[in-house]
């Protein structure tokens, strides 16, 4: 299985956001593949391929993260592309955390996945929601200040998902996406 660790943003979140980024959806351009609203998420942790029979310890140490976890809040602003704007693979809407619990909550569910004996990508962590991929390399400098303008409403973080994403099964041949476990922040 295929999986990551994140936060998804609530409904009228994800429909704010929806209307932002619409008109810019209706601008074809071949090397921009947009992101569907349903896949949007803040990944706290990268999983890649995890061995089934893991699956169940690292649901119990997820779980128990989630647990010492109280709801914060966070809001959808700004923008930004990996691993650059001249040169960008990915285009994205940051995230702003004023407390940084979700640092914190990243920091804590990668040592989950460790201790499980899952290997956790070990990338930087950069809160962001992914907008668009791109099909090569390309100067996103106008997109960027396009959604840099992006500032959505305050909400809460209220529980951790584990997701399965299995590559070429969605819409268009994208990555088809399934909560396999939700625990709920209780701390």
């Amino acid at each position: 299985m295929r999986l990551f660790v994140a936060v998804v943003p609530p409904i009228e979140v994800v429909e704010d956001l929806s209307e932002f980024v619409g008109p810019r959806r209706e601008h074809p351009d071949e090397d921009i593949r947009w992101a569907a609203d349903d896949h949007w998420h803040i990944t706290l942790a990268f999983l890649g391929e995890v061995p089934e029979w893991k699956a169940d310890e690292l649901g119990e140490r997820l779980e128990a993260v989630a647990k010492r976890q109280r709801p914060f809040p966070l809001r959808l602003a700004g923008a930004g592309a990996f691993p650059g704007v001249p040169e960008a693979r990915v285009l994205y809407t940051g995230v702003r955390d004023e407390t940084d619990a979700l640092k914190q909550l990243s920091k804590t569910t990668r040592a989950a996945a460790n201790h499980s004996g899952v290997t956790v990508d070990g990338r930087k962590f950069v809160p962001h929601l992914t907008l668009a991929r791109l099909r090569r390399p390309i100067d996103v400098t106008r997109w960027v200040r396009v959604f840099d303008t992006y500032d959505g409403a305050e909400w809460t973080a209220g529980s951790l998902q584990l997701i399965e994403s299995r590559l070429g099964e969605g819409a268009g041949r994208s990555a088809a996406y399934a909560t396999v476990g939700e625990w709920e922040f209780l701390g």
